[in-house]
């Protein structure tokens, strides 16, 4: 046997390293799904599936691909995505119907829940359950339909312990949103003992969830739909009076007969102006969707004239003391129940006909994507 001056642990040495380093002049092929934790092995990045944007000519494309995990965005805090939902906004990215993606490739998703798998972020560490919605996820930083995010330690919120990820995301940006709506009418002091509220756009996600949730608050509810068949669905969340959109629709007058004292508004355009024109002296309004159109047709007369508040509702740049709130306060407010029979499943490979639907207006309630 000849010995070249190597020792016994030498060639121990140098066999461990023939199994454990890939051989990059022979690009031995590495088994997809191969899970690596880091960058260091030569010739290989990990990847994970996602529902990928990118720009085409005249318009964009959508394609369920593997994304490589190199190309995440900067970021402290690397999530293991579990969950995520459609919401309008989702459909209008995945559609293209408006312009939501600002950067490309996007991965779409303005939302999600998992598992923190990495942090350098002070108050996350490996294990820590989280949700993430709004900061521009899904628009202008990649979002939550992934197996893998990486984002800003300071956009999470913890998850309350009595949600689970599949619970969060059935609430989603449509059901936060909802909430940052409810507690805009209490903070302007409107209570049950005002008046009916009404809700637009009600069948849909955002409208569904402001529906239980007022009607456990203890507020009568009018719930506006152009889906009048949806009238027993709506009732079963605590509706107690259906109105067909239709009353709803066309020029609003100055004033119209004061018929509620206070309102949640998904839609925009014209049947905001006439929520508006119906609303009692010193009501409130809380404006939250764009269904309908941008405009806004109305005049100041209810303002001036009865006192009417106009409140902007926005869920993306949300401050994180009250986006804690609204999430200890959904925990608490949203009947359980209600929330389970609003709520159907699908996988990534469904997300983009989903997405059209509910531009369509054809998804009630609320949609949960089970991504891991």
């Amino acid at each position: 046997m000849i010995n070249n001056g190597a020792s016994p642990k030498d060639h121990a040495q140098d066999s461990l390293s023939k199994v454990l380093i890939p051989d990059i002049e022979l690009r031995r092929p590495v088994p997809h799904g191969t899970a690596f934790r880091t960058h260091e092995w030569r010739g290989y990045v990990p990847t994970f599936k996602a529902i990928v944007v990118e720009k085409s000519d005249g318009g964009q494309k959508i394609r369920l691909t593997d994304f490589d995990e190199a190309n995440l965005m900067e970021g402290d805090v690397t999530v293991r995505v579990e969950w995520s939902t459609v919401n309008y906004k989702d459909g209008l990215a995945i559609t293209g119907k408006a312009p939501v993606v600002r950067r490309f490739p996007m991965i779409a998703g303005i939302d999600f829940a998992g598992t923190v798998e990495s942090s350098t972020h002070p108050q996350w560490k490996p294990g820590d359950r989280v949700i993430l919605n709004g900061w521009g996820l899904g628009e202008t930083h990649l979002g939550g339909y992934a197996e893998k995010a990486r984002v800003k330690g300071n956009w999470l919120v913890r998850l309350p312990a009595r949600n689970s990820a599949r619970g969060a995301m059935a609430i989603g940006t449509a059901g936060f949103t909802a909430m940052l709506a409810v507690m805009a009418l209490e903070r302007h002091g409107v209570t049950p003992r005002h008046g009916p509220v009404i809700v637009t756009g009600a069948a849909g996600g955002l409208g569904s969830i402001a529906v239980a949730l007022l009607a456990k608050l203890g507020f009568a509810v009018i719930a506006s739909t152009g889906r009048p068949t949806e009238a027993d669905y709506l009732r079963s969340l605590g509706a107690s009076e259906i109105m067909e959109r239709k009353e709803l629709v066309g020029a609003a007058k100055p004033l119209g007969q004061e018929r509620w004292a206070a309102g949640i508004d998904t839609v925009g355009s014209t049947t905001l102006a006439n929520v508006l024109s119906m609303t009692r002296y010193g009501g409130a309004v809380a404006a939250c969707g764009l269904a309908g159109g941008m405009d806004l047709p109305a005049t100041v007369a209810p303002f001036i004239l009865r006192g009417v508040s106009l409140i902007g509702v926005d869920s993306v740049m949300c401050p994180l003391e009250r986006r804690r709130e609204a999430w200890r306060r959904l925990a608490s407010d949203l009947d359980a129940v209600k929330l389970a029979a609003m709520t159907s499943e699908i996988d990534l490979s469904g997300v983009m006909e989903a997405g059209r639907r509910i531009v369509e207006g054809g998804i009630r309630g609320r949609i949960v994507v089970k991504i891991g």
